[in-house]
């Protein structure tokens, strides 16, 4: 191995970490809303309608902003773009505990948004460049900060909120997340166009397509439509619990003390689906372990319905399901770079996952919809279940292979 070579790998490396503790600074955001929620409601008297809009806003603005914000960064490079969106994670955080009506709120926490949702694309992107070799181990692993992340930080902001309230905890989450990201967005770089992987073993395939598809050409693929239709549903799943866990499990009468379990072993379960589907689509393929998580994740909210109402068998079937939930997070990137090639992958993902959008719209405001005109969450869950399972069929290597097109 030249010199070179080793230089790369020991930066793609330190790379992975930075970009890990990135995935998990800003998944406060995302995993940390309810708790925010309750400090908002609680201390500025706003309904839960109004202050839940907050979380719409950030849904959709850090799920658009990824396909303009992956143009700039695979035309221009990374590093600029990531300074900025560190910036804008910790001042929305900063400019948020000065609200004093919800559309201030609102333009605050959606401008944090636009930083997350740029940091979180090209952190998956810096993944998918640099590992085609351990493709969906690498993703995995960056992807799993952003689900398990809160892990680590929930039980501090919560105390915090409860000891000195959203104003002041918002504020020392904004300048924590300055000193935190700024320096790590320093390092993001793309691999030089050159950069190739020697197989790390005889026979082995390192997957590098060598066609590489610009967006208007990937839009022009069949595949690319089912895999957009497969994640909106099968990441709705894990969204409708992180949404609506607290009200679900209040329909089943889960007791207090099992639902604190849940708040911890759900975003771990979330996390870890994402290195093992990652790591296991690498030595199986995408498209098998695609079919596998997926039924088994429909076949986990069947058996919710069924045997939800036993405390002990609702914790440890939800806690199934995020087990096998998160795996979208990691098999998409990691196909859409199998497929597609990885010169464009930052907006060929980000194109990709404004599927999350549809998702959040069906894990948040359908879902409520259900609720309130049927009284329970079993529709939307049968429903899920039903989508998770097609989903499966969809992904099988018969339809789901790798796209051609003449040179």
């Amino acid at each position: 191995m030249d010199d070179d070579l080793k230089r790369y790998y020991k930066f793609r490396s330190m790379l992975l970490i930075l970009a890990i503790w990135v995935m998990m600074i800003i998944s406060i955001y995302q995993y940390s809303w309810s708790l925010f929620a309750f400090a908002l409601s609680r201390e500025l008297k706003w309904d839960l309608a109004t202050v839940g809009l907050a979380f719409t806003v950030f849904a959709y603005t850090a799920t658009f902003i990824q396909p303009f914000s992956g143009y700039i960064a695979d035309s221009f490079g990374p590093r600029k773009v990531s300074i900025l969106a560190a910036i804008l994670v910790g001042l929305g955080f900063f400019l948020s505990s000065l609200a004093t009506s919800p559309n201030q709120f609102y333009l605050s926490y959606g401008l944090g948004s636009v930083g997350v949702g740029i940091l979180y694309g090209l952190s998956t992107a810096s993944a998918i460049k640099w590992f085609p070799d351990k493709r969906g181990l690498a993703t995995g692993l960056v992807v799993f900060g952003f689900g398990a992340g809160t892990a680590l930080f929930n039980w501090i902001i919560q105390r915090s909120l409860d000891d000195y309230g959203f104003r002041l905890t918002f504020q020392y989450l904004g300048l924590l997340m300055l000193l935190a990201l700024v320096p790590a967005a320093l390092f993001y770089k793309y691999p030089p166009s050159q950069w190739k992987v020697p197989s790390p073993a005889p026979g082995k395939k390192v997957i590098q397509p060598s066609l590489e598809f610009r967006p208007q050409e990937m839009l022009k693929t069949y595949q690319w439509y089912l895999i957009y239709f497969c994640f909106a549903f099968t990441v709705s799943i894990v969204l409708l619990f992180a949404a609506q866990m607290k009200m679900v499990a209040k329909e089943y009468h889960l007791p207090q003390t099992y639902f604190n379990w849940l708040l911890v072993i759900f975003p771990l379960g979330n996390g870890l689906s994402r290195i093992v589907s990652g790591t296991v689509s690498d030595k199986l393929g995408r498209e098998k372990t695609m079919m596998i998580f997926f039924g088994l994740l429909g076949l986990s909210i069947m058996a919710l319905l069924k045997f939800g109402d036993h405390p002990m068998a609702f914790v440890i079937i939800v806690f199934i399901a995020a087990l096998l939930g998160g795996s979208p997070f990691a098999l998409y990137p990691a196909t859409i770079g199998d497929y597609y090639g990885s010169q464009y992958s930052t907006v060929n993902y980000g194109i990709t996952y404004t599927a999350k959008a549809w998702a959040g719209l069906i894990s948040g405001w359908l879902s409520g919809y259900f609720m309130v005109h049927s009284g329970s969450y079993k529709i939307p869950l049968i429903m899920a279940a039903i989508a998770s399972i097609l989903a499966a069929l969809f992904s099988n290597p018969r339809w789901m292979k790798s796209p051609q097109r003449k040179k």
